[in-house]
């Protein structure tokens, strides 16, 4: 089983948040590894959309309650999201990943410091 924990900060930036992770990821039988990651959240009238750093699309969900995200393709792989809302101000994404080169279900639980 993969772990990984660490911090996850939104800043306001001109067009919505900045959504920026840091953390350690633990695999078994190795050292901990450093895992980063930056997004760009924007809100408008259909929920949110979220963006790679770099501004190309990402995926979109609705923030209301609990509810699925849109879907990704990756290459041949393929990512879907669900977002639970429903116990704010904690809330959870789950990832369900399948494809040729990975198959594997995440779950992330956020949580106020």
């Amino acid at each position: 089983m993969v772990r990984a924990e660490g911090e996850v900060r939104f800043r306001r930036d001109d067009a919505g948040l900045i959504y920026e992770e840091s953390g350690q990821m633990h695999l078994p039988g190795q050292a901990p590894l450093q895992a980063e990651r930056r997004y760009l959240w924007r809100f408008d009238d259909r929920g949110v959309e979220v963006l790679f750093d770099d501004g190309r699309p990402f995926h979109r969900f609705d923030p209301e309650g609990q509810g699925a995200g849109t879907d990704h393709p990756c290459g041949a792989d393929y990512y879907r999201v669900a977002y639970d809302f429903t116990e704010w101000p904690c809330w959870r994404a789950v990832w369900r990943v399948t494809g040729p080169r990975k198959d594997y279900e995440s779950r992330t639980d956020y949580a106020p410091l």
